[in-house]
């Protein structure tokens, strides 16, 4: 079953065009990140699926249902959309227990309702308590409970992690997967934040500049990205100049196998853990700099022609600025035409 579909979605602002010719299909159940830098257009399409603006061109359907359309608009509140805004929009002058059961339909049991919110998301004990009593992980599970209580086809969180420490973050985003999973949620959150949409969600929809240059499973975005600008946008990337002969592509790092067969010149992704470091006197590369994180290290070489590449390796205690390595790759590698 399909929650969300959009077809040839579109939103203009002035002569600024937000949101460009999205389309996009996630089924029921699903959890999709939607990733670009700020001023991509990322919020505006969360805005255009809430029904809080309306699109200039293009459809979307939301639970099978129509709600964006030439000549139609289902307003927000028509729409079985809950969402969870950046500042959690909490109403300060209710405790938890009446923020929840604010948008329960008539006919519900609310007592109950906000009853089996509360213990979803793990706070059977706040009801009573008003918004500022919370802390602000507290403040993003009782805004989520709140959005899950009316049973709606669809979440949508805007930024939803951004207000919180780095400490709480990580913790906290795992609690709301928990949470989203148990309830059998689907949800499209917003996101600057490569590791928190790769960690997060079933599906990833990279947007840059208002359209969405490819949608797919973490895994395939991080190891197959189909465009050079996503591959840079989404984790750290080396990118050599070749010539591609077929299956093997030739550059400054020797013949690498590829995973697509290609011809002529060509740019070859290379992520920084696919780089192996062996010391070498005679080697062709110079370590320039590190950085050290403890479980691993980040490693600057400069090779011939002025070339640099950045290395992923465990720390070592025989890498030092100055030392000089081989370099060898663990293919098979991505190469986009240039």
């Amino acid at each position: 079953m399909v929650a969300v579909r959009c077809q040839g979605l579109s939103k203009n602002f002035g002569r600024v065009r937000a949101v460009e010719n999205v389309n996009l299909t996630l089924p029921r159940g699903r959890f999709l990140a939607l990733l670009g830098p700020s001023g991509c257009g990322k919020t505006t399409t969360l805005r255009l699926l809430a029904g809080f603006e309306m699109p200039d061109q293009g459809e979307v359907e939301i639970g099978g249902r129509r709600v964006n359309a030439p000549g139609l608009h289902v307003p927000p509140e028509q729409r079985s959309v809950g969402m969870v805004f950046q500042e959690y929009a909490l109403f300060p002058h209710l405790n938890v227990a009446d923020n929840i059961a604010y948008g329960v339909p008539k006919g519900v049991d609310k007592k109950r309702r906000v009853a089996e919110m509360l213990s979803l998301v793990g706070l059977p004990e706040v009801a009573g308590r008003m918004p500022h009593e919370l802390s602000g992980g507290q403040q993003q599970r009782v805004a989520l409970a709140r959005a899950l209580a009316p049973q709606p086809a669809l979440i949508l969180l805007d930024e939803p992690f951004s207000n919180l420490d780095a400490a709480l973050r990580q913790s906290v985003r795992e609690e709301v997967r928990q949470i989203l999973r148990q309830a059998g949620a689907t949800a499209i959150f917003v996101t600057h934040d490569q590791e928190e949409a790769l960690s997060l969600a079933d599906e990833v929809a990279v947007m840059i500049e208002g359209a969405i240059l490819q949608v797919g499973s973490p895994q395939q975005l991080y190891l197959r990205p189909a465009r050079r600008e996503v591959a840079a946008f989404v984790g750290e990337a080396n990118f050599l100049a070749g010539v591609a002969h077929g299956p093997v592509v030739s550059c400054a790092l020797g013949d690498l196998p590829l995973v697509e067969t290609a011809h002529g010149p060509v740019e070859v992704l290379i992520r920084p853990e696919m780089a192996h470091l062996q010391p070498d006197p005679t080697g062709p590369g110079r370590v320039e700099r590190i950085s050290f994180f403890g479980h691993d290290q980040l490693v600057e070489v400069a090779l011939p022609a002025g070339l640099r590449l950045q290395a992923r390796t465990q720390p070592r205690l025989d890498l030092s600025p100055g030392a000089l390595v081989q370099v060898t790759v663990e293919g098979p590698v991505v190469a986009y035409a240039h």
